[in-house]
C-alpha cells in the first residue's frame, strides 16, 4: 500500500498540473472503487483547485465549490499525461485538465476512493478523526507519551492507529522503532518519555527522508510520472527477515503483529 512519503511524493508530482488550474471535464469510467464516485464530483468541472494539500494518506484538492477526496488505496496511482492518450486497463476515472493534459486514476484492486465534498474538507467523517500529522508542530514525543498511558497495545499498532498519528504505515514504522532501538512489539504504555521523545524523532527523520528519495519502490507504486520510488534500498529492517542487521550483524527476525508482518533486531531494539 503506498504510504505517507508515497501520497506526499504523488501530491507534489501533480501539484503543478492542478494549482490553480482548471479542472475541465472528469470521465468515470468505473465508479465502483472502495465507495462509489459521486455524480457530484462533476461540481468540481470548470472550477479552478485553489489547493492541493494531504491529510494523511488522503489527497484534498479544493476548489471554490468543494473538494475531491482522493485516496490510492491498496494498488492506486495518479499520472499526468499528454493528450491524446492511450487508456491502460485499470484507468478508472481520468481528469482532463489544461495545457492538453489529463491525470489518471489508475488502481488494478478498486481499493482507492475518490470521493466529493461541498463542505470543508476538514469535516467529512474520513478525515474528521484523523490524528495530528507526524510532521506538524502538534507531533512530538510528549504527546505520544501522554497518549499511551495505560496502554497495553503494542507500540507499532499503537503509532500505525491514525487517531493517533496519521500516515505511519507499516514499512516506516518498523524502520522509526529500529532507529529508535525500541521492540515492536513493547506495551506502549511501557514506553518511557524519553523513548518516545526520541522515536517520534525517528519518525520524522523516516518519513522525511523517504520523502526526499520519492517514495518505497513498492510493487504496485509509481509516482506521478509513472516511475517507482527508491527509498527501499536504504531499509534497514523492513521485508530483511534472516539477513544480518546492518548495524550488529544479528540476524534480523519477523513477527505477525496486528495482522501485519513486523521486522526488527532482537540486539538492537529492546
Amino acid at each position: 500500500m503506498p504510504e505517507l512519503p508515497e501520497v506526499e511524493t504523488t501530491m507534489r508530482g501533480i501539484s503543478p498540473y492542478l494549482m490553480d488550474k482548471k479542472i475541465l471535464a472528469i470521465n468515470v469510467r468505473q465508479a465502483s472503487l472502495r465507495w462509489r464516485v459521486p455524480t457530484t464530483i462533476n461540481d468540481a468541472v470548470d472550477h479552478k483547485v485553489t489547493s492541493l494539500t494531504r491529510r494523511g494518506k488522503y489527497i484534498v484538492a479544493s476548489t471554490d465549490q468543494g473538494s475531491i477526496i482522493l485516496h490510492l488505496g491498496m494498488s492506486g496511482s495518479l499520472r499526468i499525461v499528454d493528450q491524446p492518450f492511450e487508456l491502460r486497463k485499470h484507468d478508472h476515472v481520468i481528469f482532463d485538465l489544461c495545457g492538453s493534459k489529463s491525470m489518471i486514476y489508475h488502481d488494478p484492486r478498486r481499493f482507492g476512493c475518490i470521493l466529493w465534498t461541498d463542505r470543508a474538507a476538514h469535516t467529512h467523517p474520513l478525515l474528521a478523526s484523523l490524528g495530528p500529522e507526524p510532521l506538524g508542530n502538534e507531533f512530538s514525543g510528549s504527546y505520544l507519551f501522554q497518549r499511551s498511558r495505560g496502554k497495553k497495545v503494542a507500540v507499532k499498532n499503537f503509532i500505525m492507529n491514525s487517531g493517533i498519528v496519521v500516515g505511519v504505515g507499516n514499512i516506516y514504522a518498523s524502520e522509526a522503532l529500529f532507529s529508535a532501538g525500541i521492540r515492536p512489539g513493547k506495551a506502549a504504555g511501557r514506553i518511557s518519555a524519553a523513548a518516545f521523545d526520541t522515536l517520534a524523532l525517528e519518525i520524522r527523520s523516516v518519513l522525511t527522508a523517504a520523502i526526499k528519495s520519492g517514495g518505497t519502490t513498492l510493487r504496485d507504486f509509481v509516482n506521478s510520472d509513472g516511475e517507482p520510488g527508491y527509498f527501499q534500498q536504504t531499509l534497514n529492517v523492513y521485508g530483511r527477515e534472516g539477513e544480518p542487521c546492518r548495524r550488529c550483524s544479528t540476524i534480523i527476525k519477523q513477527r505477525v503483529l496486528g495482522q501485519r508482518s513486523t521486522f526488527y533486531c532482537s540486539q538492537c531494539q529492546n
